[in-house]
C-alpha cells in the first residue's frame, strides 16, 4: 500500500485543480498510457475532449510459474503509474484531436504482486509465479498524439488516422495507427449496400465493433535499453452500450472486451522480437473508467503478463459539483 499513500495524496489534488480549470463535461474514456499498448491494453484515442486521472499498474515478470526465463532481463517490475490524459478536440481544425498523456510512480513489486500470485493466481488455481530480483525505481512515461477523425457510415465520425510518440524511461517510440471506433455494421450496410435489415438496425443500437493496426519504431530506454526494432500491433473488440443516443458520446456505460496482437517490445536470447497476444476487459461508468488485460491467450506467466488502470472522468466530476446534481 505504499504506493498509494505515495501517489495519491501528491497527485489528485494537482488533477483536481486542472479539472475546474479547463472545465467541460464531456463524458470521457483515459488514452492508455504507455506502456500498457505493449501489455495489452485497449489503446485507441479519445474522440471526444477528455480530462482523465487514475492509477496504471503494469507488471513485466522474470520468471514463470515454473521458473523459466522469459528472456534477458533479469528482474521483476511493477510499475505503478499515476496518470493524467488530456484530450483537445480544436474546433478551428475540424475533426483534428490532441493528447497529451502524463504516467509516473515508484516501480515496487508488492502491489502487482499481490493482484497476481495471492488474487488471480489463487482463484484460477495456478502456481504462484516466483519472483528473483526486482527493480525498484521511479519510472515515468509521456505520450502525446495528433489525430484525424473522419465519418466512414453515416454521419458519425467512426474512422481514424494519426501520429503519436512515447518517451521515458523505460523506452521511446514513434508511431502511426489508424482505424474504426464503435463502428455500427447497420450505418455500415447502409452506405455500402444501400440497406440493412431490422434486426441489424436493432443490434447496433446496442453493439459495436472497433480494429485499429499501429506500426511503430522501437527504442531502448534505462530500464529496458534491448527492445524490438519495430512494433506492428493490431487490435479488434466488441463493445456493448446504450448506443441510440449518438449526442451522449461515449455512452455513460459500456462494457468491451479487446484482442491485440503485438509484434513485441521485447527481444528473446537470440535478439528476435517477441510476438505477445492479450486480451483485455474494460467497463466504462459514469465517473470513470475500470479495465484489466492479461496474457492468458499465451498461455504463459513471464514477460509482459498483466495490467490494470482505474480512472475517474475529472470534467464530469466537476460538472456534478458545479451543478450540484
Amino acid at each position: 500500500m505504499l504506493v498509494c499513500r505515495v501517489i495519491i495524496p501528491t497527485v489528485i489534488p494537482v488533477l483536481w485543480i486542472l479539472s475546474f480549470i479547463v472545465g467541460g463535461a464531456d463524458p470521457a474514456f483515459a488514452e492508455s498510457p504507455a506502456p500498457s499498448v505493449h501489455w495489452g491494453a485497449i489503446a485507441y484515442p479519445d474522440r471526444d475532449r477528455t480530462l482523465t486521472a487514475g492509477l496504471t499498474l503494469n507488471r513485466f515478470t522474470e520468471f514463470d510459474g515454473e521458473g523459466k526465463r522469459y528472456n534477458a532481463v533479469r528482474e521483476t517490475a511493477g510499475f505503478n503509474f499515476a496518470t493524467l490524459s488530456w484530450t483537445e478536440r480544436w474546433s478551428r481544425f475540424q475533426g483534428w484531436n490532441t493528447n497529451l498523456t502524463v504516467g509516473a510512480g515508484p516501480t515496487q513489486d508488492g502491489l502487482s504482486r499481490f493482484l497476481q500470485n495471492d488474487v488471480v493466481h489463487k482463484l484460477r488455481g495456478l502456481t504462484p509465479v516466483p519472483v528473483g530480483a526486482k527493480r525498484e525505481q521511479t519510472d515515468f512515461m509521456i505520450s502525446g498524439s495528433l489525430t484525424k477523425w473522419v465519418s466512414l457510415f453515416g454521419s458519425r465520425e467512426d474512422g481514424f488516422a494519426g501520429l503519436g510518440f512515447a518517451s521515458g524511461s523505460l523506452y521511446h517510440e514513434p508511431y502511426a495507427q489508424a482505424g474504426v471506433r464503435r463502428l455500427s455494421v447497420a450505418d455500415a450496410a447502409q452506405s455500402l449496400l444501400g440497406t440493412a435489415p431490422t434486426w441489424l438496425q436493432t443490434s447496433s443500437q446496442f453493439v459495436r465493433f472497433s480494429a485499429m493496426g499501429r506500426y511503430g519504431r522501437i527504442f531502448g530506454g534505462s530500464a529496458y535499453p534491448t527492445v524490438a526494432p519495430r512494433s506492428i500491433l493490431g487490435q479488434a473488440s466488441v463493445s456493448v452500450a446504450d448506443y441510440r443516443d449518438e449526442a451522449i458520446s461515449p455512452p455513460r456505460w459500456e462494457l468491451e472486451l479487446a484482442f491485440t496482437v503485438d509484434s513485441g517490445l521485447f527481444v528473446d536470447l537470440k535478439g528476435d522480437s517477441l510476438e505477445e497476444r492479450f486480451i483485455s476487459l474494460a467497463l466504462r461508468f459514469p465517473y470513470g473508467a475500470f479495465e484489466t488485460w492479461n496474457d492468458l491467450v499465451n498461455q504463459k506467466d513471464y514477460g509482459p503478463t498483466f495490467g490494470v488502470s482505474l480512472t475517474f472522468d475529472l470534467l464530469r466530476i466537476h460538472a456534478r459539483l458545479r451543478d450540484g446534481s
